[in-house]
């Protein structure tokens, strides 16, 4: 006798677009790495592109897992943290980042320019 375990998806179904995007995982970890980072010091982090990098932060934000900060300075300033429940999704996705940054050969392309790969992910 087998056991079947089945578990509803429903909750899942609209967070499953924004943790789909290629740069969705990597930018909530390193904002909770960071606790703080502006948009540039994400852009020279991960080597992402600007309209990718500020598409992707326009969905975090919308979705409550990003706070953007605008200061009113010239040149102007705009700092991204995590949201409670962006920490709380972080802490979700952790075992995942250990997973993957533990497996052998797992690395199929080289790592982004800055890549912090070999630090301990907390």
């Amino acid at each position: 006798m087998s056991l079947v375990t089945e578990a509803c998806t429903c909750p899942v179904k609209g967070i499953i677009d924004v943790v789909s995007k290629k740069w969705t995982l990597l930018i909530v970890n390193s904002l909770g790495i960071h606790e703080t980072l502006r948009f540039k010091d994400l852009i020279n982090l991960l080597g992402i592109s600007p309209k990718t990098l500020s598409d992707t932060l326009k969905i975090l934000v919308k979705q409550n897992l990003a706070t953007r900060v605008s200061y009113n300075t010239i040149p102007p300033k705009v700092e991204y943290s995590l949201s409670s429940e962006g920490q709380e999704f972080r802490e979700a996705i952790l075992p995942l980042l250990r997973w993957a940054a533990g497996r052998e050969g797992g690395i199929s392309e080289p790592c982004v320019p800055g890549c912090k790969r070999h630090i301990t992910i907390s």
